[in-house]
């Protein structure tokens, strides 16, 4: 099942009101639903992607959502609406972890994103 970028959207809304309001404080540019899928090149072609990144730049603090790569992901796994919403939740609280991580000056979603991704690359055969 793929859903549509404005039901995406939609849910997307409802979540970030369910929540807790402090872990918004210092996110200034909010919560940001792309279009693009944005697969991760280190990996072979549609089987890794980013599905959002929090951004701490001159733009300010913000998250990034893409739902390119949520729906890419939903079609060769098929997914139901279930894992929609399992998997747009985990994505949006992570992201919000590295939110707070970051302002509080913290790093440890950081190290074990990297542990992970170090992980899946040997899975693939990519480190050397």
């Amino acid at each position: 099942m793929i859903l549509s970028i404005d039901e995406v959207n939609d849910i997307l809304d409802e979540m970030a009101e369910g929540f807790p309001e402090v872990l918004f404080n210092g996110l200034n540019g909010g919560i940001n639903l792309l279009e693009e899928a944005v697969p991760d090149p280190e990996f072979p072609e549609g089987e890794m992607y980013f599905l959002g990144e929090y951004c701490d730049d001159l733009l300010g603090n913000y998250v990034n959502l893409y739902y390119g790569s949520f729906a890419a992901l939903a079609e060769k796994e098929d997914w139901d609406r279930d894992t929609w919403l399992e998997e747009l939740r985990t994505t949006l609280a992570h992201e919000l972890t590295h939110h707070m991580e970051n302002r509080g000056g913290t790093h440890a979603l950081d190290d074990r994103d990297a542990e992970e991704l170090e992980e899946f690359r040997r899975e693939y055969g990519l480190e050397p």
